[in-house]
């Protein structure tokens, strides 16, 4: 298990170096959801992200000798950036894993604190692997992204936090990679508040603590592309699993399109900008994942690194997902005006044109025939059915397109 005085002394050593994040009441989702809802802000992080709590409390602890080589590291990007800018403060050369498919605002990010980025392997467990392998051959120190307790304790200064700013806490949701930052927090939190209830959320396409939690042991899953990559990990972490399996209450999955309207929402409703590790937790509460919920609940928003491509791509996801925009294709008679009566008939129903592409040329339309694709923007899921039945009922020939 890990020691709560370590855990205390992190928060010491990083007073004045991390920010203390935003507690704030979340009034439109506590409405939404019946319950009396706060988001602990870590998209506000220095670098974006909780980890330079972790990598910060690692490299500060160690004797001076130890760092005389460098510090390697193996990150999806926030743990990166911690490490970058810990190196970058105490003065050593930081090299940094990161896999193929890292998103390239974290890896600019990355090196504008000036450590020297490696772009290797498929997904974080392949670019760890050739991390460590580095570490050996160059005698730097490898700062573990998870399973290392002084880790484990920085992450866990978010817990101390939460009981101060909300000392009646009822429930905590934190997301799940490797597992060092929900074990950080929940011991800091069980130590002295044993009722409060911890919720971990995973993504269902890196589904690995949950897996391992049903085995009862560390076991290594397979992952899909998620846009959670920061907490996209095949294998929980064999310090990490232990004190999850024995103070986590709940481990729960959301899916790809829940993450991304998520987003949105956060977006929309609180302007707060997170990337989809961070926004795992709301997803779960929106998609009632988790039940039984009651007193004051904290969803960590972890982090904040989200680049532009990702947003837009989330953004049209999110819209998807919320019944908030509609492609159709409809077929109709090569002949004028046709185009129009459709557009007329579009209005009827209040949905806004965005796209519209008209294709006469098609080797697999009948002739005297045109296809048209059309982009909508809409209110909701009965806004959308209301536009479809309507389409139809008019004659016109339609296919729902994802």
């Amino acid at each position: 298990m890990l020691d709560y005085n370590l855990i205390q002394d992190a928060a010491q050593r990083l007073k004045k170096r991390v920010r203390r994040t935003e507690l704030i009441h979340a009034q439109h989702f506590s409405e939404r959801l019946g319950l009396p809802l706060y988001f602990k802000c870590e998209n506000l992080q220095r670098t974006g992200a909780f980890k330079i709590r972790g990598a910060l409390n690692f490299m500060t602890s160690q004797p001076r000798q130890a760092l005389s080589g460098g510090v390697i590291t193996a990150s999806a990007g926030n743990h990166a950036q911690g490490v970058a800018f810990a190196a970058d403060l105490l003065g050593v050369k930081a090299v940094i894993y990161m896999p193929e498919s890292t998103p390239p605002q974290k890896v600019f990010a990355t090196r504008d604190y000036g450590a020297e980025v490696v772009l290797e392997g498929k997904n974080f467990d392949e670019a760890c692997v050739a991390a460590l392998r580095q570490a050996e051959v160059s005698g730097a120190l490898f700062v573990h992204p998870f399973n290392d307790p002084l880790v484990m304790a920085g992450q866990g200064t978010i817990g101390l936090e939460l009981l101060e700013d909300l000392p009646d806490l009822a429930n905590v949701l934190v997301p799940i990679g490797g597992g060092g930052l929900i074990a950080g927090i929940a011991s800091a939190i069980k130590e002295t508040h044993p009722r409060v209830r911890i919720i971990g959320v995973e993504s269902a396409a890196a589904p690995s603590m949950q897996l391992a939690l049903q085995k009862g042991a560390v076991t290594t899953v397979p992952i899909r592309a998620s846009l959670a990559d920061g907490i996209a990990v095949k294998t929980v972490g064999t310090n990490t699993f232990p004190i999850v399996r024995e103070l986590v209450d709940e481990v729960v999955l959301v899916e790809e399109e829940e993450i991304a309207q998520a987003i949105v929402s956060l977006l929309e409703r609180n302007k707060l900008m997170v990337e989809g590790a961070g926004a795992v937790g709301l997803a779960a509460l929106l998609n009632g994942r988790v039940k039984r919920l009651s007193g004051k609940t904290v969803v960590l928003l972890s982090g904040g690194n989200i680049d532009v491509k990702t947003i837009a791509v989330v953004v049209e996801r999110g819209l998807l997902a919320a019944g908030r925009y509609l492609k159709l294709k409809v077929e109709l008679d090569d002949v004028p005006g046709a185009l129009a009566r459709l557009a007329a008939e579009i209005a009827v129903t209040r949905a806004n044109i965005s796209i519209i592409t008209h294709d006469r040329r098609s080797e697999s339309l009948p002739i005297g025939k045109t296809e048209v694709l059309v982009e909508l923007e809409t209110r909701g899921v009965e806004h959308i059915q209301e536009v479809i039945r309507h389409l139809s009922q008019s004659g016109h020939l339609l296919e729902v397109m994802k």
